[in-house]
């Protein structure tokens, strides 16, 4: 009881601060990966369901529109649809639900904009799944201010991929432009 007396204090006399905790735990518990889920309905619909779960759309295969709703996913047999996009603009991804992309095949483009839990490990770990390697061809970073050139670096690893990358600095456009330069000479080699 004194405990929980203590913590309602200090929310009391730290509004802002509590607020802020309380939102990262509780974007850390939309995160979590669960493998069992993905064993029970696929890498593609457990993706979908941990993307729209933190506020991103996705975009299926052989679809138009962009699926935003949770329980409004479609339904069919296991394997049957395949997320072909990414639009995480400001939803609370994070390097520890990064796992639920290892079994993506068909992913060819990824939007990070205005994503404040996006760093560089999570650009690493992106890079780093080979199935991406081969599938993505556009990806996005904009305004994500955890984002260094660190992470930007690591995307040379992807093979055909266009980047747009701003942060309002034009330092890092440029870095991105003398990246991809580098990487198609040396597949002109």
């Amino acid at each position: 009881m004194r405990l929980l007396s203590q913590a309602v204090k200090f929310a009391v006399t730290h509004p802002e601060r509590s607020r802020r905790h309380f939102w990262g735990w509780l974007n850390a518990v939309f995160n979590k990966v669960d493998y069992e889920r993905i064993k029970a309905v696929g890498p593609d619909r457990a993706a979908a369901e941990w993307l729209l779960r933190c506020g991103a759309k996705v975009r299926f295969q052989g679809f138009d529109r962009w699926h935003l709703d949770y329980n409004a996913l479609p339904t069919g047999s296991l394997g049957r649809y395949k997320i072909q996009a990414i639009d995480a603009t400001e939803s609370c991804i994070m390097y520890k639900g990064f796992d639920y992309l290892d079994g993506l095949k068909h992913l060819e483009e990824v939007k990070f904009n205005k994503c404040i839990y996006i760093e560089d490990a999570c650009l690493e770990r992106l890079t780093s799944i080979e199935n991406l390697q081969e599938s993505l061809y556009m990806m996005e970073v904009v305004s994500c201010g955890n984002v260094t050139d660190k992470g930007i670096i690591a995307l040379h690893k992807l093979r055909s991929v266009f980047i747009v990358c701003s942060k309002g600095n034009k330092f890092k456009v440029l870095l991105v432009l003398m990246v991809l330069f580098l990487k198609k000479q040396s597949y002109n080699e």
